[in-house]
């Protein structure tokens, strides 16, 4: 499978931020009734999920270069820096 078949299979982090964002501001407004906020909240929850599996994914990918002793190492992604 090349890797543009693997990125169309996950929807894009920012479509898919805006779809939560969209659903918020729709729960929010209160002017659903119940079957419909319920089916919202869950549709959200699947987003956010997704949303932050990506995050952590992409959090694990960055990684700080740094030249030690005329060398490139690779140092995993500090929090804290």
């Amino acid at each position: 499978m090349s890797k543009t078949a693997k990125k169309e299979d996950k929807p894009a982090f920012e479509s898919s931020l805006q779809q939560l964002e969209g659903i918020v501001r729709e729960l929010e407004s209160g002017e659903g009734g119940l079957e419909a906020s319920l089916a919202l909240f869950e549709k959200g929850v699947t987003l956010a999920q997704g949303l932050t599996q990506q995050l952590e994914e992409a959090k694990r990918k960055v990684e700080v270069l740094s030249k030690e002793q005329g060398r490139l190492s690779r140092w995993p992604f500090s929090e804290t820096a």
